[in-house]
């Protein structure tokens, strides 16, 4: 079996850093700094597809906006540090105890995932990831395939973790089993017509929902 997690807002409690390195860096650029509802959105999308949706106005200073959001977000001291949901480790062990294969699925970029997962640790725990810098961003279904092909898995065989709306509409269209939960970005609301397994408000109700996929198998 095959569980792919989402990191940001679904791992990771990194969202308010998130927010506030984008509103920095449309500072930095002189563009409009969008209010915090809108960067929490596009939480979920590449890079590249977040600045066409946050900044559709300024597509000249797309670049220069990515470049500043990066450096914000890895370098800045004034924002909130990142860490890992209280609970995780455990649902991430006990997974790997009962023989799952454990993968992530991120709108990051490959440097961002490799150096978040070196600074917490967990290089070793993940056999397969995949970042939006190096295939098509969420919500398209390529990212799922790859992982999919890389696991020698079947479609059947996984379920996808997430916190967006674009996590369970990748799921959806790769015809794969979601769980959504709703402590990162997007509602129940928004999260229950992509058809998930379940929606969960926190990661006791997920490692509850993981149980139940389980057993299914």
């Amino acid at each position: 079996m095959l569980v792919v997690f989402d990191w940001d807002g679904t791992l990771c409690d990194s969202v308010l850093r998130i927010v506030l390195a984008m509103q920095a860096a449309a500072a930095d650029c002189a563009v409009e700094v969008p209010p915090d509802k809108d960067v929490r959105h596009i939480i979920g999308l590449g890079l590249p597809q977040a600045m066409e949706v946050l900044f559709p106005e300024a597509p000249d200073k797309h670049l220069e906006l990515a470049k500043a959001y990066s450096r914000h977000f890895s370098e800045s001291q004034a924002l909130p540090d990142v860490s890992l949901f209280t609970g995780v480790e455990d649902v991430l062990a006990e997974l790997k105890e009962a023989g799952a294969t454990l993968a992530v699925a991120t709108g990051k970029s490959r440097r961002g995932l490799n150096r978040v997962l070196s600074e917490l640790g967990m290089q070793a725990l993940f056999a397969h990831t995949r970042c939006a810098d190096e295939t098509r961003s969420k919500p398209h279904p390529l990212m799922l395939q790859e992982l999919l092909d890389e696991a020698w898995m079947t479609v059947e065989q996984a379920v996808m973790v997430g916190d967006s709306i674009y996590d369970l509409a990748m799921a959806e269209q790769a015809g794969m089993a979601s769980i959504g939960v709703t402590y990162g970005v997007h509602t129940r609301e928004q999260l229950l017509p992509h058809q998930p397994l379940a929606v969960v408000d926190d990661v006791g109700g997920l490692r509850s929902a993981l149980e139940v996929w389980r057993r299914s198998l």
